[in-house]
């Protein structure tokens, strides 16, 4: 009997033990000194959550102006509100920031000090998206990897912004209202880096100008484009992920072997004024046709090897890599042409 109580208590103080290490976990690290020093640190207007300590939490709470940021804090949550200025002042003691959302603002370039952001020297994600800005912001932190200026009303790239930006991966410029004058042979010049380039929905009619060779990924969508120019791609021998739906883009407005491109795998089309099948790499895995004004596929002409080698050699040699082809919206009827089953094997799915 005595055993069993002895057992019994045992267990009850291990398992509070346990409740009451998780329920403080967060706390270990913070004596009452510290925590009373963090608590009177946050800006009354925020939220500091004591389960993360380096975040500051300032959103949807109809701010007119940035509070002072502690010198703890790494990432900063300000979107949702009134903010129209953008100064030096409440940073200066936030000098390890990695992350500012500044989304749904109404800041405007000339709201914005000089310096106030290039004195971020730590800064890797800026989030400036609907707001008032008519042009790139600078000068930018040199440490930047990710810079979001979509849904604002830019029509201006500064010359050099991202010159010295050689660690940016990411550029988000999506509905903006950039012309093709904004976009000369040099703006993206120092993008060394860049990975992902987004320009979709803005007013282009031609492809941009000198696209930065390292690039994966180019949105290019809801835009006018009409021509693609010949050995575009022989620039940017990396790109492997192309939306150019909802353009301008017919089949006199493709060279022969535009999109013929071994690094391209996947390509969007949608949405133009296309007739027939443009022809393609045996590397491409994703293909986007749909709504276009194509009125019959031929698997023959289009396979990018010959059919006759292709069962020659089967699976070791190299056959054509399409495992997803969207066609609906045209003018095609069902069935689908065997030709077009004995051309790409790998195909998982046809929408027509």
């Amino acid at each position: 009997m005595i055993l069993k109580i002895y057992t019994s208590l045992l267990l009850l103080f291990l398992v509070n033990s346990v409740w009451t290490r998780t329920v403080r976990q967060v706390y270990d690290d913070l004596d009452p000194d510290h925590w009373s020093r963090y608590t009177s640190e946050c800006p009354q207007e925020c939220f500091c959550p004591p389960s993360f300590p380096n975040a500051l939490y300032c959103d949807n709470k109809g701010l007119k102006e940035i509070p002072p940021i502690p010198a703890r804090i790494w990432y900063l949550y300000l979107q949702n509100n009134q903010i129209e200025t953008l100064s030096e002042k409440p940073f200066v003691n936030a000098t390890h920031l990695r992350w500012i959302n500044l989304n749904k603002n109404k800041i405007t370039n000339s709201g914005i000090e000089s310096g106030a952001l290039s004195k971020l020297k730590r800064l890797l994600y800026l989030f400036l998206e609907e707001n008032e800005l008519e042009e790139v912001p600078s000068p930018l932190p040199v440490s930047l990897e990710q810079l979001r200026l979509a849904r604002n009303k830019i029509s201006k790239i500064p010359e050099g912004v991202f010159s010295h930006l050689e660690n940016l991966t990411m550029l988000d410029l999506h509905q903006n209202s950039l012309l093709d004058s904004a976009l000369q042979s040099d703006t993206f010049q120092g993008l060394n880096n860049l990975m992902q380039l987004n320009i979709a929905k803005n007013s282009l009619k031609k492809m941009p100008l000198s696209i930065p060779a390292n690039t994966l990924q180019l949105f290019l969508d809801n835009n006018s484009i009409e021509v693609i120019p010949e050995n575009y791609f022989s620039a940017i021998p990396k790109v492997t992920f192309l939306r150019l739906n909802y353009n301008k883009l017919s089949d006199d407005g493709i060279p022969p072997n535009g999109f013929n491109v071994s690094s391209i795998l996947d390509l969007q089309l949608s949405h133009n004024q296309l007739t027939k099948i443009p022809p393609i790499n045996a590397h491409l895995e994703h293909l986007h046709l749909d709504h276009n004004k194509i009125k019959s596929v031929n698997g023959t002409q289009i396979c990018p090897v010959s059919i006759a080698l292709e069962e020659d050699y089967g699976y070791y040699g190299n056959i054509p890599r399409l495992r997803y082809l969207r066609l609906d919206g045209n003018e095609i009827q069902p069935p689908i042409p065997l030709d077009i089953m004995i051309c790409f094997r790998l195909l998982q799915a046809v929408v027509i």
